[in-house]
């Protein structure tokens, strides 16, 4: 944008009688330019010759308030091609998921990695419960990336994958950790965790083995529940079973036991209870055949709720009240 403004002497500067008569007279001439980049004025007289050209140079100089004059800043070079990349290239040479997740092509290898990793990661952990918080944070971080590559997307809708016995690996669940610390008792050990879904009956029915050198102890709490969502079920817990406990036909002490610190040699123990076998065979008999012992679970702590954010056919990521829980159908390799 520019404006030109023209002043004229007044009349009485040019009438010759005037005191002071102006020789000639001139005009002055303001011109002010305005550009995106730089603005600039001149005064020039009308009787002055116009400024001529800069012939130099094919680009026009601009001149700034103090006369200076300064090229045009050059056009910024843009970073991006003239053309788009190609949309179906990625990292893993695969397509996308819904959520722009990039997917491997060989994704049930990648899956099968993970899980295997889940599991050697808590190996050892007492299903968590000795579990350190690097192995914690370490496995938290590789169920999240289980998670994101769920390839079940409606759980609930899929019994044949859902069903069956589901055997206990890793939770971050508090309330299991009294259950789980049954284990650091001497001679005691949580030999399985498990849980078993059928969908049929819109059952569940978690179940917990110990084991010590005498018997086996068994109970468990039967539930029903309800599908609310693709992934979401609610369950209530109606009652408890304790199954009579299963005497082992001989006692198998460990060489030895840590006690508070104190390693304790069990040898002569063993030695000790060796005259006794027969007795506890004829026990083992006798209670073997007792049916099991129901009993109620009142209470408004009987109902909960399960998200199954994780599930092929050997392998299940669960959350449900501020729980975690990963676990491995029986049978899987992956228990090996």
């Amino acid at each position: 944008m520019s404006v030109h403004l023209a002043l004229h002497p007044p009349s009485s500067l040019l009438n010759p009688s005037h005191k002071y008569r102006c020789l000639s007279p001139k005009s002055l001439s303001l011109s002010f330019s305005s550009s995106p980049r730089r603005p600039a004025f001149s005064i020039r007289s009308s009787t002055d010759p116009p400024p001529k050209p800069d012939a130099s140079s094919d680009n026009p100089a601009y001149v700034d308030e103090w006369g200076d004059k300064s090229d045009p800043e050059p056009e910024p070079v843009s970073r991006f091609s003239a053309s788009d990349p190609p949309k179906d290239d990625d990292e893993w040479g695969g397509a996308e998921l819904g959520n722009g997740t990039p997917v491997a092509a060989d994704g049930d290898g990648k899956l099968s990695e993970l899980k295997r990793a889940l599991v050697d990661t808590v190996y050892g952990s007492d299903s968590g419960f000795r579990a350190e918080a690097e192995v914690r944070a370490e496995a938290l971080e590789l169920v999240t990336q289980l998670e994101a590559a769920n390839p079940t997307p409606a759980p609930t809708e899929t019994p044949d994958l859902l069903d069956g016995d589901w055997i206990l690996v890793y939770t971050a669940y508090s309330e299991l950790l009294p259950l789980l610390a049954a284990g650091s008792i001497p001679l005691l050990k949580v030999e399985e965790i498990s849980q078993s879904i059928d969908s049929s009956s819109l059952t569940i029915e978690n179940s917990t083995t110990l084991s010590s050198p005498v018997s086996t102890i068994s109970f468990s709490a039967i539930a029903s529940f309800e599908v609310r969502s693709q992934s979401r079920i609610q369950v209530e817990f109606k009652e408890g079973k304790f199954k009579p406990p299963e005497i082992k036909s001989s006692i198998d002490l460990p060489e030895s036991v840590n006690i508070f610190g104190q390693n304790i040699n069990l040898s002569p123990v063993q030695q000790s209870l060796n005259p006794l076998q027969n007795a506890i065979e004829g026990i083992a008999r006798s209670i073997s055949g007792q049916p099991p012992l129901n009993i109620r679970i009142p209470g408004e702590r009987t109902k909960s709720w399960l998200m199954i954010t994780y599930l092929d056919k050997d392998f299940r990521i669960s959350r449900g009240d501020g729980g975690l829980f990963v676990l491995v159908k029986k049978g899987s390799s992956l228990l090996d």
